[in-house]
């Protein structure tokens, strides 16, 4: 069965490239002119989607977490609430800004936190659902969200295989459009806990939907490893600028650092080829320049018994292959040959020559 999940109009399927998403977060910093910057930086980078985050903060903290004091250098308020409220994006700014991910053509997709901020986005009409680490446990919110019948990808950091499995059990009987990530919930992540390999092993596991990497790491060759191994949604966080107040800015990838990424998916995506071992035509000049053939060390007379020390092993590679060797030594000459001169199997009594008939 061929994996394939289609989000709007980019079909993703272990044939093709990876699907890349810059989470953008919260990184817009509550501003919505940032947030088109971003947009617009993403979509120059070459990334296929931009994400959002949408909470619906008062019904999704309780009363003592949304009042918790938070004063600190990446506080947006004197509370958690206040910080969470002051980077939250309403109807006027998802609305104006799916419009502008329209025009300049990229995808918006959005993280539903809770369930009213799914039928918010549900209402917008964002093309998939991301269900972050947090929620992979939350079944009542994924099987609500699986009943919108949007694609879903679902990020599974903090999980074990159990969870993973209970959650896949959950969505696919409503909703077959979904996307597994391997994902490490650390902010940053170590290199040494990322475990890329069990992006195998969900593919071993659920070969019937498409698997790919969420990677909270801050550099990029770890997406390279990932479609390596099958990964075909790569997400990774996004900024402008890592000095930039906010937690996620420190591990998000700036422009160049996305724009290399996309270069690299892009290239090996043609570099993984078909497996097959051929030789290319750009191969042949080099190769035989490169390349060894037999000659003769000396000059030899005609009817002479060549023995090994005749033989000499020398540049370019355009005679007669020195694998060749062990039918050359015994054989008579012919006539005389030059030092340097290629010796062919035309040139010997009794060797026998490439189509396999005994030389004359």
């Amino acid at each position: 069965m061929m994996r394939r999940l289609k989000i709007g109009n980019k079909l993703i399927n272990d044939n093709g490239g990876c699907y890349i998403i810059a989470e953008i977060g919260h990184n817009h910093q509550g501003n919505l002119e940032t947030a088109k910057d971003m947009f617009r930086s993403a979509k120059e980078c070459g990334a296929d989607a931009v994400k959002l985050q949408k909470r619906d903060n008062r019904a999704l903290y309780t009363k003592e977490a949304y009042d918790k004091l938070y004063e600190n250098r990446n506080s947006y308020g004197k509370t958690y609430g206040e910080h969470r409220e002051a980077l939250e994006f309403g109807w006027e700014e998802f609305y104006e800004l799916k419009g502008y991910a329209k025009e300049i053509g990229i995808q918006m997709i959005a993280t539903a936190f809770d369930f009213s901020s799914a039928d918010f986005l549900m209402k917008l009409d964002v093309p998939a659902f991301k269900i972050s680490s947090g929620d992979l446990k939350n079944i009542p919110l994924l099987t609500y969200i699986a009943n919108l019948q949007k694609p879903m990808i679902v990020s599974t950091g903090g999980a074990t295989m159990t969870d993973v499995k209970y959650a896949y059990d959950a969505i696919m009987p409503i909703n077959e459009q979904l996307c597994l990530l391997q994902c490490t919930s650390g902010y940053p992540a170590e290199f040494s806990e990322l475990n890329l390999r069990v992006i195998s092993t969900y593919r071993d596991r659920f070969p019937n939907i498409i698997v790919g990497l969420s990677s909270h790491d801050n550099g990029i060759a770890m997406a390279v490893a990932a479609y390596v191994l099958g990964a075909r949604v790569i997400e990774k966080h996004f900024t402008l600028n890592h000095t930039l107040k906010g937690t996620d800015h420190a591990f998000s990838l700036e422009p160049v650092g996305l724009r290399k990424m996309v270069r690299d998916l892009g290239r090996l995506q043609v570099a993984m080829g078909d497996g097959v071992k051929r030789v290319y035509q750009t191969e042949e000049d080099p190769i035989t320049k490169m390349g060894k053939k037999l000659v003769a060390a000396k000059d030899l007379p005609a009817r002479h018994s060549i023995q090994p020390e005749d033989i000499a092993i020398k540049s370019p590679g355009d005679g007669m292959p020195p694998y060749e060797l062990d039918k050359v030594v015994g054989r008579i000459t012919m006539v005389a040959l030059r030092a340097d001169q290629d010796i062919t199997f035309e040139l010997l009594n009794g060797a026998q020559n490439y189509a396999g008939a005994v030389a004359s």
